[in-house]
């Protein structure tokens, strides 16, 4: 019998789940398709967070509506419908080799969530441009949500 594949998804991706975006029908479609544990990790939630600050900040979403959706969060988490995954010592060495190969356009923080997908054997769902090619480059397993990668 075949073992389910299993997902990571990055901050990019989750966030359409969370709130109305241009790609949220697409990752409601992949989020249904898929059998539950979806990977994130730590870094997801900070980068969660931020998010939520800045959209009140800057008006896009009430403090009511952030605490909503920080709390839907928390509730998909504690269901095991996500599972937060640490970052450790590999997850930084790895990233840090790929970011000294100079071959892509990775960033710090999508290496590390592009390390933890991939010591977690897991398909990195991503709604970033960038990311998504690092990964092909990379030959780590990527998933690209988005409306082009023109």
């Amino acid at each position: 019998m075949k073992e389910a594949e299993t997902y990571y998804f990055d901050t990019s991706a989750l966030l359409p789940y969370y709130r109305e975006e241009a790609v949220s029908e697409e990752i409601e479609k992949l989020l249904l398709s898929i059998t539950p544990p979806i990977f994130i990790s730590d870094l997801t939630k900070v980068e969660f967070a931020s998010a939520l600050s800045r959209w009140v900040r800057m008006r896009e979403l009430t403090e009511a509506q952030a605490n909503l959706v920080e709390n839907i969060l928390l509730q998909d988490i504690q269901s095991n419908l996500l599972i937060p995954l640490s970052l450790s010592t590999m997850h930084y060495r790895q990233a840090e080799r790929w970011l000294s190969s100079r071959k892509t356009p990775l960033r710090t923080l999508d290496a590390l969530h592009l390390a933890c997908s991939l010591h977690h054997d897991s398909i990195m769902v991503t709604c970033d441009k960038n990311l998504h090619q690092s990964a092909t480059i990379l030959g780590v397993p990527c998933q690209f949500i988005g409306l082009s990668i023109e």
